[in-house]
């Protein structure tokens, strides 16, 4: 699923951890999931056009999935779906990961105290294509598709593209711009990707500014 695919770019697998800061990852992460719900034809946009709704509440076969349509309650707006989606969404997704073997989670404690995980992947070769495989378009070798363009307007969304692979961070970018604003997929999955975008951005600054007036506060 898009999700995991996500999740499997975010991955460092030589120290085990994650590329970029939870905030960044769990909005990527949702906006991914709301994708994802939104190509099976689970959720779509209401008659206004502004609000996502759940069009076919069968529930999914996934878990994951099932319980992730549970959280889209009523028609609501892009923004609100992605933040409704984020809560333990990380987590959620790395035990999909850890059920389909493709990599296991290890609890570990920072300096003995502080919990944390990290990842061992048993499949190597799960990363080192998806990653080649999208790196290609990112780096302009490849036309984007479907599930390529969706992952690249993902990172770029969150200021992740230059994380997480190598190369000229403001030709990346370039690339990444045309390739959000490009025909690459229908109607449908493009309008739900230019607003999971914008609700990505907007979830960003919304958790920045918290973070800097809870900062302030004390």
């Amino acid at each position: 699923m898009l999700p995991e695919d996500l999740m499997l770019l975010f991955l460092d697998e030589v120290a085990g951890g994650v590329r970029m800061d939870s905030t960044s990852i769990q909005n990527a992460l949702a906006g991914a999931v709301l994708l994802e719900l939104v190509n099976s034809g689970k959720v779509a946009f209401d008659a206004d056009g502004k609000r996502l709704a759940v069009a076919d509440p069968t529930p999914p076969a996934n878990e994951f999935l099932r319980e992730s349509l549970s959280r889209i309650t009523k028609p609501m707006k892009p923004q609100r779906a992605v933040e409704k989606l984020r809560n333990h969404v990380k987590d959620n997704v790395m035990a999909q990961l850890d059920a389909r073997g493709v990599l296991k989670v290890e609890k570990t404690r920072v300096l003995g105290i502080f919990p944390s995980k990290t990842y061992e992947l048993n499949d190597r070769s799960a990363v080192s294509d998806l990653r080649r495989l999208v790196g290609d378009v990112a780096q302009g070798h490849r036309a984007p598709d479907d599930r390529t363009g969706a992952l690249i307007s993902l990172l770029y969304a969150v200021k992740g593209l230059h994380k997480v692979f190598q190369g000229d961070k403001r030709e990346m970018n370039a690339r990444a711009k045309e390739i959000s604003a490009g025909n690459w997929a229908g109607v449908a999955v493009k309008k739900a990707v230019e607003a999971v975008q914008a609700a990505i951005t907007a979830a960003v600054v919304a958790s920045t500014v918290a973070a800097t007036s809870g900062g302030g506060s004390s």
